[in-house]
């Protein structure tokens, strides 16, 4: 990484650029650098940050896992092989553990990638109990001039579960994928001929393939909907509701960012920027059902009906390709829910290894922050699962 961005001005061999940012070599001094390399709004952090008490460090090297191709090794040697950036963890809100790659320390922000996700679910949750947004309503309600598009029809549940029946590919390594296309529109990669300009033009283009309300397909566009159906509700964009709403409320110490297209628009499926600590404090906010310091952030209703799935939510999982990778898993609100025997995980993930992991049953909260050289790995993704499961059994034991 230290040969890249060198000289001044750099040298054209070492640039990092909206055309390669995304490169294997490129992405873990890109998912560090996101504002140098295109627009970005800044989400400021409240007048006072919630302290992180520290605790007695966990030994990582300790605590066996058995990974899914290596066999038994430890949750340090899962956080090692990894291409960990960063890494915190808390046990009963106490700070267990915490380890910075090279160049990263606690005030460095890296990209979060699709845990962006789970933060705009959750100004969704907040509105929603506001009286400003409505779950069942039409998407058309608040955004008229889809109507046409493939996002005629939906509701804003349906975004909130990407269960829409819009046509949208989310296969990263296919060039011409509509995940790929859109990046273009919204400032990810440069604009080619004919490309609606900004991420809602882009949306408005975008087709059916089957019914709405129906099964679970992982689709960035309806999160980006869902955003601009926030905005539209509240009135507000996207970068100050997640200051207001969540970012002070949960006393983050350092302000965020989330980047934009070239019209100003957030890049809500992706695009937010924050240091470790301040989303493990988003994650402690989940574990205590929305409640930071006996104020309430998120609603806990909001929480509670995502674990508590109604049938066809899980059905509709159980059909989809994320089955065999998350067994009896589902998708509520923009959480992702990982079961295993007799509790449930809830999950904030990002493609290239970003990760909240919130598991009630343990008091564990843990982030992992990665550049994954590509963007989906299963051996990766199940075995940082794993290990953050039994890290917390091993604590929970030991306390």
């Amino acid at each position: 990484m230290s040969s890249l961005m060198r000289g001044f001005p750099t040298e054209e061999s070492t640039r990092v650029t909206q055309d390669n940012w995304q490169e294997p070599a490129n992405v873990q001094w890109s998912f560090r650098h996101m504002r140098e390399l295109m627009g970005s709004h800044r989400i400021a952090a409240g007048p006072k940050a919630r302290s992180l008490p520290e605790g007695a460090r966990a030994d990582l090297s300790a605590v066996p896992v058995t990974r899914l191709t290596r066999g038994t090794q430890t949750v340090q040697d899962v956080i090692d092989t990894t291409h960990t950036d960063a890494l915190v963890v808390l046990h009963d809100g106490v700070l267990v553990a915490e380890q910075y790659a090279e160049g990263m320390s606690t005030d460095s922000v890296h990209l979060m990638m699709s845990c962006s996700k789970s933060v705009v679910g959750c100004v969704a949750g907040i509105l929603a109990e506001r009286g400003l947004l409505d779950p069942s309503a039409a998407t058309t309600q608040y955004v008229p001039e889809i109507e046409g598009s493939g996002y005629g029809g939906t509701s804003v549940r349906d975004l909130l579960d990407m269960r829409t029946g819009v046509a949208f590919s989310e296969a990263y390594t296919d060039p011409d994928a509509q995940v790929r296309v859109m990046e273009r529109s919204m400032g990810w990669r440069p604009l080619a001929a004919g490309d609606p300009v900004g991420a809602y033009a882009y949306l408005a283009t975008l087709g059916r393939e089957s019914d709405h309300g129906g099964a679970f397909t992982y689709r960035s566009a309806d999160t980006d909907m869902l955003g601009w159906v926030c905005e539209r509700a509240a009135g507000v964009r996207m970068a100050d509701l997640i200051s207001e709403l969540v970012w002070g409320p949960i006393g983050a110490e350092r302000d965020a960012e989330i980047t934009c297209d070239t019209i100003g628009t957030a890049v809500h499926d992706g695009g937010v920027s924050a240091t470790a600590r301040d989303m493990a404090r988003f994650g402690q906010m989940l574990l205590e059902d929305g409640v930071v310091d006996g104020a309430t952030v998120v609603p806990p209703s909001w929480i509670h009906a995502a674990y508590d799935r109604p049938a066809d939510v899980r059905a509709a999982f159980a059909a989809s390709d994320n089955e065999p990778v998350l067994p009896g898993g589902w998708y509520r609100n923009q959480f992702w829910f990982v079961p295993a025997e007799n509790d449930v995980a809830l999950v904030c993930l990002g493609i290239h290894g970003q990760m909240v992991f919130v598991h009630p049953a343990t008091r564990l909260v843990a982030v992992k922050q990665s550049s994954w050289p590509s963007a989906q790995d299963v051996d990766h993704l199940v075995d940082t699962l794993r290990a953050f499961r039994v890290l917390g059994t091993a604590l929970a034991e030991s306390s």
